[in-house]
């Protein structure tokens, strides 16, 4: 076989994959931890090698062509190949922890922890998968997931790492000589929406808080909107407008001065009414996972007022593993 009969890069193929996958060049770049654009151009360089047209663009998504579709079955099976091939090899010569989570908490939480896990178990390599889609740990094997989710929605088993609410950030450029003291002055900035068609985030946009805060949001409101709620931090940082945030994900960004809340009353927070959950494989009973658990605890542990852990002896009877959740009771 001549080396040109292959692409150039595996990186395409990667590209390729998650986006046909996805059916989403944004949701593929999340995945990947990429920028758009650079998916979408490992996307058209593998069509020009090919020389045929693998997706039909359209406004909001990507879909693939009847070539696209084949490629697609093809190129998944080998690339599911090479990853059990390369864990194999990796088994037998240095251990990994492979643990799935959402797209957001990998990149707002997970990720940027990652440096001191590594520095703390140099010899422990984690293989992320960051999708919104909930995977079956033991058939996919995975030895860990950290699932966003109900109370309801979870074992027995399940590690509560903490609880949610969600209050409004901005950035301090975007407040720099506003005076924002009650609701209503926040609402004639541009506000940063989600628009997500399950219910999963329904209590991230601002008609939702606007509800429960008893407030009329303007009609004529300026904005943006966006299908990932990364996207809305970015563009928060960036200073285009006033987003929801995530508490505890965003309290990073809060530490560094990215973003700042412009209303600091508790009273104008809401819950979410989900946690942050994590989950073991029954069959990854080895010591590297549990050095990634006991790791995951400490780092939510470390980052929760005294009042949750408060909270939580009081929910110590009811045969689950609440590490200072804050859930509503």
């Amino acid at each position: 076989m001549h080396k040109r009969d292959l692409p150039a890069s595996l990186d395409l193929l990667r590209g390729f994959e998650a986006a046909a996958r996805l059916l989403s060049i944004t949701s593929a770049a999340a995945e990947l931890f990429l920028t758009q654009s650079a998916v979408s151009r490992q996307v058209q360089q593998l069509e020009e090698q090919l020389g045929v047209k693998l997706f039909e663009r359209r406004t909001r998504a990507v879909l693939l062509t009847e070539a696209g579709e084949r490629y697609y079955r093809d190129v998944s099976k080998a690339l599911a190949l090479l990853r059990d091939a390369t864990a194999e090899v990796r088994a037998k010569t240095a251990p990994v922890v492979r643990v799935t989570t959402t797209v957001t908490f990998a990149s707002l939480w997970l990720v940027p922890r990652l440096t001191q896990f590594q520095a703390d178990h140099g010899d422990i390599s984690v293989h992320v998968v960051a999708d919104n889609v909930m995977r079956d740990l033991e058939p996919h094997g995975l030895d860990a997931a950290i699932r966003y989710c109900p109370q309801n929605a979870v074992g027995a088993d399940a590690i509560c790492l903490f609880g949610e609410h969600v209050a409004p950030v901005a950035s301090p450029a975007l407040l720099k000589g506003r005076r924002i003291r009650i609701p209503e002055d926040l609402l004639q900035l541009p506000l940063l929406d989600i628009d997500d068609p399950s219910t999963t985030t329904i209590w991230l946009s601002w008609k939702v808080w606007c509800e429960t805060m008893k407030l009329e949001r303007p009609r004529a409101s300026r904005g943006l909107t966006f299908s990932h709620y990364d996207q809305i931090m970015q563009a928060a940082i960036a200073g285009q407008g006033v987003a929801l945030g995530r508490f505890p994900l965003v309290n990073p960004l809060l530490a560094d001065r990215r973003l700042v809340m412009p209303l600091k009353d508790k009273r104008f927070a809401t819950h979410s009414h989900r946690a942050y959950w994590l989950i073991l494989s029954p069959a990854a009973r080895r010591d590297e996972v549990k050095a990634f658990a006991d790791w995951v605890q400490a780092q939510a542990r470390s980052q929760r007022p005294a009042r949750q852990t408060v909270a939580a002896a009081t929910r110590s009877s009811r045969n689950r593993k609440l590490i200072g959740c804050d859930l509503p009771l």
